[in-house]
This record gives C-alpha cells, structure tokens and sequence, in this order.
C-alpha cells in the first residue's frame, strides 16, 4: 500500500496551486496553502512541547480549517481525537480529558461553553474559526506561539516550497486516530485506530472508485465521524479532488444549490436523504394514475424511467458517477424503485472500528438488499453453523480493524473472538458470491415467546413502506411487538386525514403491514409519535431510548 500521506504528498507537488480545501461560497486553501499551515502548525506544536504519539483533540464543525487541522495533527505523529461539536459540552470535557489531550483545537463560540478546569492536561487551545489562540497554560506557551512568525522565517529561510514538504512514513503500525463513538461520560469507547487502517480506506478508494483534480466533491457528513472524515476528506483529497464543505446540516435547497455549483463526482450520504428525495420527487410522480398505467408498458417504461434519472441526475450537478449510502438500511421499496430508475447507486457496510469500511460492490454489481463484498485487506465471517442460510453474527478482521478501545480492555477483549476476528454486533447471512446480507443488529434482535429470532429492521422495513410514514421504530413491550411511528403530518392534513380518519388509517395501515409479515412477527398496535426519532452522527435511530 501506498501511505496515504506519499499520496497527499504526490497531490501537493502536483498541484501547488490547485484549490484543495473549500468552504462553500467561503474561504478556500490551495494544496500549497494547506502544506504551509501544517508546517505552521508542526512549529506551533514543536514550541509548545508536544511529541510524538501526544494526544491532540478537534472538536470543531465541518469546515476547510477542520481539515487544516487534522493534517497538521495527523502529519506531525500526534494522535489525532475528533469528537463531534453536537456533543454535551460536559462530554467534551469529558473525553477530552479521558483522551489525555495536550491540545484542544475548538470552535471560538463551542470554546465558551467548555470548562479547561475539567481538562487538566490541556496547555494550549486554538480556534478553528482563525486559528487564534484562546487560551495558554503558561506564559512560556505564550511566548513561543507569539514568536512563531521568526520561528517559521528562521526555519525556512528561503521561503516555504514543495521542497519542504516531507511527511512521516513507515509508522502504519502506529496509533494514528481515537474516534470515541459516543458522548457518554462514563467508560467512554474510544476506537484506536492506526495509519494502516486509514490508509487501507483510501487505497480502496482510489482503487475501486478513482478521483482526479478535475473532480470536486461535497462535504455535508460530519468529518469527526469516519464515513464523513474518510470518503468525504482523506480519500477525495488523495486524489487531487477539491472538497467542498457544507459546514451545517443542509437544507434541502443549500443541498441542492452546492450540487448545482459545486457538480460532485460522488455523492456520499445516508439511506435516509436519498428516502426523503424518492418520497418528495419521485413517488408522487410514480403515483399518479397515468404514470402507473404508463410504467407497466414495456418500452414505454424505460422512456420515463430515463427522464426521472435525467432529472434526478441533474438536480446532483449533472457530474454525479456514483451514489454510495451507508450507516443504515436502504427502504425496500426505495431500493426496488432506484433499480427499475437506473440509478447509479450501491450500499456499502462499515463502522467506525473498520475506519469504516467492511464490505461494498459498485453498483453495476451490487446485489439487492446486500451491502456488498468484504472489501481489500479485509476477511469477513458469519458465526453460524450454515452462513448461507442460517444468521449469525458478522465478524471480520484486516487491516482497516481497530487495535482496541483506548483504556477499556474490557471492552476491547468483547470485541474479539479468541482467534482474532472483531465481532460487529450485527447479524446476517452472505451467499455463495460473497454478497452480505444484514438482517439487524444483535443486540436490537427479539427473541418471541415461541423462540423465533425477530429483526425489527425488517418489519420496520415493511412499515416504512406504507403511505404517510417517514420512520418507525419496532419494540417489544411485554412479548408483543409495538411499532412507534412517525408520519408526514403536513401531507396527512393536505389529504384531510385527521382525527377519526387518521384512526382508520392507521388501522388500515396495521392490517397491510401484517398481512406482509409472518405469524411470528405481525405487531400488535401502532403509536404515533410528535417529532423525529433522536439519531446518531451517522443517522442510526437512537433505539434505546424507545424502548
């Protein structure tokens, strides 16, 4: 494997001047910008004290700095801690000091309403905003950051090149990242990642699904999670693509304005955006009693079938080779309709302990319901006595897997079988071919009172399917199996479903939902909820707190 910093390397040389880092509609940084920052920062990092293997936290929001910062952490051997800006201030403090992080990189107005009193270790603090330092442990850490312009003169006499530009390999061994993976403040899971597991992910990348400096690509996921901070950062960079960053959680016309401006190679999202751009756009087009008529004729179909995709390939930025969706399930129904559209998607596998990939297929080969093949450096199994047909859970080993929790060796020996392989927590079957099929998480599966293994995401699936639903949660309260809705309440009201008729409907809805299921699984009422279920970074339900 090339490391991926001789490929950051690579792209710097290449294209000095080209734009590498970009706000949308804000600031921007050129790949010679960038390396001159980093080398700023290794000489702010130097005057300050910090060594090799030195913890240094970023908890800041997507931005063109966000990714200055982590390559200037990341380049100089320390141990780079992204932790989310959504998260408590209180669990910032927290996994800060849990991290043993020297310095904290930190928005100006999240910095207000953190407590350094709770962060110990912490002897510098750096805006993200401007790069300003907000706060000093000492004096002698105020005298070196202000004499760092005759510092950087002094170190680069002639002026600051390529020539300059040498970053550390033969450390793929090393602990490169701890990504915590909650906001909890008690045992804390930090996921150790090393150089190996990262550059593993972007050699995929640039093997299977090539970028260019012609390409561009937007940023919208949230870069201290690794889905985003992968293949929305390092892999595109890697490859001389300009990265365009969103920097809050889009509107649906922000979205699609950068789409228009920006005309991304690939698009990188979560199966529920792409659910609520099929139910907004596409669904009631298809509903409409003409075009049901229409789609069943042969010919006649695959017309309009173009020009659905025309238009949603438009609406992209016209540039769009390929749609990648992971962190959840994609709809049934979302996915039987993106097929028969011709669509140019695929849903791949990962978590954050595989930096995260464990399974993808381009879409020319993707099979449905799968989540792909396991990817390069990577070796995936089911425990069961017959993974074909029989779930178990799916556990996996490679390069990209994880050493450990950061300080939680109990935790870290449950993660490992005895002879090596991760287990994931989540459960499924894969086919001859080498397809992995989900069928939920383990710890989610109930257990009915006849023995039958149930998987909520596959009666939710059934559920989400029905008119008027956005998502749904499946619980078990007292061994019968209850479904939490949320529903389209604007477009319930529009159709003068209220009351007495939304009673009906509802009760309709249970009747098609169960004549859909098995015996063993069919539920046993519907509760409708106010507001959107609570989410993680990566758009998973919060189920525990439905239950």
């Amino acid at each position: 494997m090339k490391h991926y910093f001789t490929r950051l390397q690579d792209m710097m040389a290449a294209h000095w001047d080209k734009p590498a880092l970009c706000n949308y509609k804000g600031e921007s940084f050129t790949f010679g910008e960038l390396a001159t920052k980093i080398a700023r920062f290794h000489l702010v990092f130097e005057a300050v004290g910090i060594k090799k293997g030195d913890r240094i936290a970023l908890c800041a929001r997507n931005s063109a700095r966000w990714g200055v910062s982590f390559l200037a952490i990341n380049t100089y051997e320390a141990v780079v801690v992204p932790i989310l800006s959504d998260f408590l201030p209180e669990s910032v403090n927290a996994l800060v000091d849990h991290s043993e992080s020297k310095v904290l990189f930190t928005d100006t107005d999240l910095w207000k309403k953190l407590d350094i009193e709770k962060m110990p270790m912490v002897r510098t603090v750096v805006s993200v905003t401007d790069f300003t330092v907000l706060y000093a442990a000492d004096d002698e850490v105020r005298t070196a950051l202000a004499s760092l312009p005759e510092l950087f003169a002094a170190r680069y006499p002639d002026g600051f090149s390529i020539k300059d530009v040498d970053y550390p390999v033969g450390n793929d061994k090393e602990l490169a990242i701890i990504n915590y993976t909650s906001g909890t403040t008690s045992a804390p899971k930090g996921v150790m990642l090393r150089y190996e597991c990262l550059t593993s992910n972007v050699e995929f990348g640039q093997d299977h699904i090539p970028s260019s400096p012609e390409d561009s690509i937007v940023s919208m996921l949230p870069m201290a999670h690794m889905y985003g901070m992968m293949f929305e950062f390092l892999y595109p960079l890697c490859g001389g693509s300009t990265v365009y960053y969103l920097g809050k959680t889009p509107t649906p016309a922000l979205l699609l304005g950068a789409m228009k401006d920006v005309q991304p190679y690939l698009l990188i999202t979560v199966p529920l955006v792409m659910e609520k751009i099929f139910r907004s756009s596409v669904q009631p087009v298809l509903k409409k009693p003409v075009m049901k008529a229409m789609v069943s004729i042969p010919g006649v179909n695959r017309i309009i079938f173009n020009k659905i995709r025309g238009k949603l390939m438009a609406a992209f930025g016209g540039r769009v080779r390929m749609i990648i969706m992971g962190g959840a399930a994609l709809n049934p129904e979302v996915e039987k309709w993106f097929t028969r559209i011709g669509l140019p998607f695929t849903v791949g596998y990962g978590m954050t302990e595989a930096a995260p990939l464990l399974a993808y297929s381009p879409c020319d080969r993707f099979v449905p319901r799968s989540c792909g093949k396991a990817v390069d450096r990577e070796e995936v199994r089911i425990d069961s006595e017959d993974p074909q047909n029989v779930v178990g859970e799916i556990q996996a080993r490679g390069t990209n897997i994880m050493s450990g929790y950061y300080k939680n060796e109990e935790a870290t020996r449950a993660a490992f079988t005895e002879d090596g392989w991760m287990n994931t927590g989540d459960l499924g079957v894969i086919d001859a071919d080498g397809n992995i099929f989900i069928r939920g998480r383990s710890k989610n599966m109930i257990l009915s009172s006849n023995g039958q293994n149930i998987y909520p995401e596959e009666v939710e699936a059934v559920i989400n399917s029905q008119p008027y639903v956005v998502e749904t949660v499946v619980v078990d309260r007292a061994s019968k199996l209850v479904a939490l809705v949320y529903l389209d309440r604007d477009k319930l009201k529009n159709d003068g479903l209220e009351g007495e008729q939304l009673d009906l409907r509802m009760s309709e809805m249970m009747k098609a939902v169960n004549r859909d299921l098995p015996s063993y699984s069919k539920i046993t009422r519907i509760e409708t909820v106010d507001s959107p279920f609570e989410k993680t970074p990566k758009m998973s339900i919060k189920r525990f707190m439905y239950r």
